[in-house]
């Protein structure tokens, strides 16, 4: 269970595996280049926040994680959040929710919730997925049109009022990159799926600004010569108020990361026909967010599409994750000079893509369609995600989802009293003719219901409501329980209260058909008690002769 996938892997590696891994690598470190400095701008910090963040992170992810081909690093689900913790508690604020962040998410691993996790409802996934990158769109507006503005308010529609205010600044040329950027990468992307498009088309933009000298920002412009090493490992300033204030992003900060590294895990499990361990995985992707900002970094997790790069390039152990983040070091260490070439017009463009890709607006059209249930939890996730905050969003999604699922789980439960059938009433042998049969074979004064769907707080009323048609107390009372898959507390609870307000009048029971976890809930819950274990039968002509064995019991003991 908290085995490293490295580990297995290593056991019968070969010469070949290394050299298909180690091309993976390298094509995965020059491609996580651009996007790791992208993510970090578009965060609100310095370029090199993001390769260091790539950097220590991957290294953790890919040597502790549970999934052979999962490559660890800043992601852009994450930069609506963290620019936003930047703009309230600053960047000390920022690294000291990450690092509660990883904690939260070692616990996870160790309580192994890898499993509940994937719980979580779609609609609420798809929704906040999508408002994210509608805010990942808005928060590249000023880039891609080159205004020039550096400090935004985390409100989108503040940001958008001062943009607009700022329409004045308009800089075509960086128009002109942003457009070239997002047209090469979708045009690269028609010729080779193996290289994301990103890497010709930011290549190819910094080559024309620098060769014609175009007037618009670079990264060596705003924040100029990036660092040619990795930063020696400090620890944020720590103090009890900040702590206590900062739980929310630090819950935030792991719940996103949690749900967004196992969705690339299973991604990558069905490229590669693998099987990833959940729980070993929020383990390490908590172990790299405790480290990367001792480092400076930021918040890190799975990057499904550097982990899809890394299959389809050959990869298929940590080892390419591994061989990726000595590339991205090495670039750092001796080619860190260039990347100040880059225009943040190019980036821009480059994360539009990525807002693009990440919106699958598709999946949210088809869940929209599904169900009212299902485009409501989806609607209104993602406006919240837009209007409010990514945590209300998640915490009022659920709610929705939740209450949708009850309701649904009500309309599947039904209470019912089967009236006697003679033969030839009816035709057909449904289970409700069945039961009708069967009720025809009860004594006079036997009552027969039959219980089916799940029994639980949001159905019992149903069960309470049933009984109350009876006009006066039966002699016995028959449930048959063969179609309730389960029973909660509250179900338990109340037909323990129900029979024993018909016990106090005489009412003899018998219960049939009971499957086991359900029998566990009510031998636990003392309702076994209160009908007898003689009279907990199998089936429903198990039932028919109990019930007729009681009420002859009855007449004898009466004469």
């Amino acid at each position: 269970m908290f085995i490293p996938k490295l580990y297995d892997t290593l056991k019968n590696y070969s010469l070949k595996q290394f050299q298909r891994d180690g091309l993976a690598g390298v094509i995965v470190g020059i491609v996580s280049l651009p996007l790791a400095i992208a993510f970090a701008i578009a965060s609100g910090v310095g370029p090199e926040k993001g390769l260091y963040t790539a950097i220590i992170a991957g290294f953790i992810v890919s040597a502790f994680g549970g999934s052979r081909v999962q490559i660890g690093g800043p992601t852009g689900a994450f930069v609506i959040i963290v620019y936003g913790i930047i703009q309230q508690y600053g960047y000390n604020g920022l690294l000291i929710s990450t690092m509660m962040a990883g904690v939260i998410l070692v616990i996870f691993g160790l309580a192994k919730f890898g499993s509940i996790i994937k719980f979580i409802p779609y609609s609420v996934v798809t929704g906040f997925t999508f408002g994210i990158a509608v805010l990942i769109a808005v928060s590249q507006l000023p880039d891609l049109l080159g205004l020039g503005l550096t400090k935004l308010p985390a409100d989108v529609f503040h940001k958008l009022s001062v943009m607009a205010e700022n329409m004045g600044r308009f800089n075509p040329w960086a128009a002109g990159v942003a457009l070239f950027t997002v047209l090469g990468v979708w045009f690269s992307g028609k010729l080779t799926k193996r290289v994301p498009g990103s890497l010709f088309a930011i290549l190819a933009a910094s080559a024309a600004v620098y060769a014609f000298g175009l007037p618009v920002e670079t990264i060596g412009s705003r924040f100029g010569a990036l660092p040619q090493s990795l930063p020696h490992p400090k620890l944020p300033h720590l103090d009890a108020a900040t702590v206590q204030a900062l739980l929310n992003p630090a819950f935030t900060i792991a719940m996103l990361g949690a749900i967004e590294s196992l969705l690339s895990a299973v991604v990558a499990d069905g490229m590669i026909g693998g099987h990833h361990r959940s729980n070993m995985e929020l383990v390490a992707q908590g172990a790299a967010n405790i480290f990367s900002p001792l480092f400076g970094g930021l918040p890190a997790t799975g990057a499904i599409a550097r982990t899809a790069t890394n299959v389809k390039n050959g990869g298929r152990t940590p080892v390419a994750g591994l061989v990726s983040v000595f590339t991205l070091t090495m670039i750092l260490l001796f080619l860190g000079g260039l990347v100040r070439y880059v225009p943040l017009a190019c980036l821009a463009g480059i994360l539009l893509t990525v807002a693009y890709h990440m919106s699958e607006w598709r999946s949210v059209l088809a869940n929209i369609r599904v169900s009212r249930s299902a485009a409501a939890v989806t609607l209104v996730t993602l406006s919240l995600t837009v209007l409010v905050d990514l945590t209300v969003a998640i915490e009022i999604g659920i709610i929705l989802a939740t209450m949708s699922f009850v309701s649904g789980m009500n309309a599947a439960s039904n209470v019912r009293m089967v009236k006697a059938l003679r033969e030839g009433e009816a035709e057909g042998e449904t289970d409700f003719a069945e039961d009708a049969r069967a009720a025809a074979r009860l004594p006079q004064g036997a009552v027969l219901y039959d219980i089916s769907g799940p029994m639980f707080f949001g159905a019992i009323h149903k069960f309470k409501e049933a009984l109350q048609e009876l006009n006066s107390p039966p002699e016995v009372l028959v449930l048959k329980m063969s179609h309730v898959p389960f029973m909660d507390s509250t179900g338990v609870n109340a037909m323990r209260e129900a029979l024993g307000v018909f016990a106090r009048s005489g009412t003899k029971f018998v219960l049939c058909g009971a499957q086991p976890q359900v029998m566990s809930r009510l031998e636990h819950g003392g309702v076994a008690n209160l009908t007898g274990r003689e009279n907990i039968v199998k089936d429903l002509a198990r039932a028919v002769e109990r019930a007729n064995a009681l009420i002859g019991a009855g007449a004898k003991a009466g004469a």
